[in-house]
């Protein structure tokens, strides 16, 4: 992925949503004066709310409490403080960011019908024109209507080529075919639109099993990353397709959409806690630079502010 740091002033707005129904619930905690005794009570039930997970809050809280107990915690500034850094390590995964040592690099893009999946490519695809690279996408998603004139459409828009089949062709044959001419041309990326797939249906999770072999005995190593799309505003729920997701291609980023429409954007915490899986990029709106790289400091910044 192209580097970068997250744009703050976007990444706050995006995070309005969640961070309002944070202050509903702990008022106090956005205060400057003395931490009151019910604070970490109402922010464990607004963390909750914020759909972090029964677990992940009881965590958090538990940290607040020992370092209540110790006298660190004098004030509520200290507490944000406190819990800025709690949030910010949980969502730091130690083995970082891939980089990008092959050529191509070939990136597989997955998720759910209407998780923004196809959007979301080519605002990668966008990002990785602008750096300088050379992007080809491939229109892997042969089965939802329109979806390789979306995909053609984003093509054009951001400077990458195509590739793509008629409707309703085996899907692997389009990336097989999108990585040959990836190869030949000196390309540098590939991008892999797949076909947006419940987790239960099984004949689309094998077809995705079987495009990953192909792709890995073609070019031994790709796919190089597998990013899943979850879209934001179904908070915890995504957890069952994700961790079926990862069974059949092992992920190795998660990009998290629609984050400004919703108050649930706490379940980035109990998502990464669950699968250990970090997060890539989040989708705070919906014009074309509005996909900021993922910072663990920085969203704990923008959720709990000064």
């Amino acid at each position: 992925m192209v580097e970068g740091t997250t744009p703050f002033p976007r990444l706050r707005a995006g995070l309005q949503k969640t961070r309002q129904a944070l202050r509903e619930k702990a008022a106090a905690l956005f205060g400057s004066g003395p931490l009151q005794p019910t604070t970490l009570e109402e922010l464990e039930e607004a963390l909750i709310q914020a759909d972090t997970g029964v677990a992940v809050a009881a965590a958090m809280l538990e940290a607040l409490r020992h370092r209540r107990q110790a006298g660190g915690l004098p004030d509520a500034a200290a507490a944000r403080s406190t819990l800025r850094k709690e949030i910010a390590t949980r969502l730091t995964i130690p083995e970082g960011v891939p980089r990008a040592v092959a050529k191509p690099w070939v990136v597989l893009v997955l998720g759910v019908n209407g998780s923004g999946k196809t959007t979301t490519i080519g605002k990668l695809a966008h990002r990785a024109v602008r750096s300088g690279e050379q992007v080809l996408l491939a229109a892997a998603d042969t089965f939802r209507a329109a979806a390789i004139e979306q995909l053609q459409a984003w093509g054009e828009r951001c400077g990458a080529e195509v590739i793509a089949h008629q409707a309703r062709a085996d899907p692997t044959a389009v990336a097989f075919d999108a990585l040959h001419a990836a190869r030949a041309r000196g390309t540098d990326r590939v991008f892999i639109d797949t076909a947006g797939r419940l987790h239960t249906k099984r004949n689309l999770m094998e077809e995705l099993r079987k495009m990953v072999r192909v792709l890995g005995k073609e070019l031994p190593g790709a796919p190089h990353e597998v990013l899943l799309v979850l879209d934001a505003t179904t908070g915890l729920n995504v957890l069952t397709q994700a961790r079926e997701f990862h069974l059949v291609a092992p992920l190795t980023g998660l990009i998290l959409t629609k984050i400004d429409g919703t108050a649930k954007g706490g379940a980035v915490l109990g998502i990464v806690e669950a699968l250990a899986v970090p997060v890539r990029f989040l989708g705070v709106g919906e014009d074309l630079e509005d996909l900021a790289p993922f910072s663990p400091t920085a969203f704990a910044a923008a959720l709990l502010p000064d």
